[in-house]
Formats: structure tokens, C-alpha cells, sequence
């Protein structure tokens, strides 16, 4: 047949899968599409290939992972949103100079952040000061940590 309409047989037999799909991998998609739905996709792979694995159903988890992303099943992060910032208040809002600034040496501008960390017994701060060319090229100039309990370490 092949040789009546001049095709290759590979390419007979590679049209031939593409069209009809494997019943078990359409079986396997099925499982893991209800798998998915049922758990309001917040799993992701590994757990998907656990509970197939329990349902008595033989399959990798690197299969599960392409189907899944190929079906687009992947999980969703559902996050807490927690807001941090005050935008409603009184008081000025200043323009952000150094955004328009173009560094190219070291000393020419300076950036400082302040990080509280909650410990068991206290609480304190680390207070970051740095060159901003230097941080780009992520290198600190200056750590130093203060304690609520009055020790203070620094490294540099």
C-alpha cells in the first residue's frame, strides 16, 4: 500500500500514531485530569503520581509532569496576600531621585535597608549600608546587627 501511494512506511506509521492517540495514554490523561480537578489544582506533579500510584495505576512521574504541562495543569500558589504598606496618609511623598541616576563609579550614590527579625527571646534589626555600585555587583560594603538585648555583631 505504502508503494501504490509512494510514502515511506516510517511516515505512514508516524502519521498513523500521531493521528490516533494511545488508548492508555488517554486513559492516563483522563486519570490525571479528574486527579487534578478533584483537588482544585493545587497539586502538582508528585502528588498527582501519588495518588495515582494508590489508585493502583502504574505510571512515572516524569510522564505526569509532561502531561500536565502539555494539558496545562500545572498547580497554582495560591498566596496569602498581607499588606505591609500604609499608602493612605498624610504626609509627602518624595520622588525617587536615585532611579534616574546612572552609576559608574564607587561613592556616588549610597542605598541603606533596615530588616526587623523576629528571634525566640528578642527581637532586632540588621541594617544594610552599601554603595550602590557595589551592590549591583552584589557585593556588601557594610552589615551591621543591633539586638533589642544590646549585642551587636558586624561583618565586613
Amino acid at each position: 500500500m505504502c508503494h501504490l501511494t509512494v510514502v515511506s512506511r516510517a511516515s505512514y506509521y508516524r502519521h498513523w500514531e500521531e493521528v490516533a492517540p494511545d488508548e492508555a495514554e488517554m486513559a492516563a490523561r483522563a486519570s490525571i485530569q479528574e486527579v487534578v480537578l478533584r483537588h482544585r489544582r493545587r497539586y502538582g506533579y508528585r502528588r498527582v503520581t501519588e495518588d495515582l500510584h494508590r489508585q493502583g495505576m502504574v505510571i512515572n512521574h516524569k510522564r505526569v509532569s509532561r502531561i500536565m504541562r502539555e494539558d496545562n495543569l500545572l498547580a497554582i500558589r495560591y498566596r496569602k496576600y498581607i499588606l505591609t504598606t500604609n499608602s493612605q496618609h498624610d504626609c509627602q511623598v518624595y520622588l525617587n531621585l536615585a532611579a534616574r541616576m546612572t552609576v559608574s563609579a564607587v561613592n556616588q550614590l549610597w542605598v541603606a535597608d533596615i530588616t526587623y527579625i523576629q528571634w525566640l527571646t528578642a527581637c532586632g534589626r540588621i541594617c544594610s549600608t552599601m554603595s550602590r555600585f557595589r551592590f549591583v555587583r552584589r557585593a556588601s560594603a557594610k552589615w551591621r546587627a543591633r539586638s533589642c538585648f544590646r549585642t551587636a555583631w558586624c561583618c565586613c
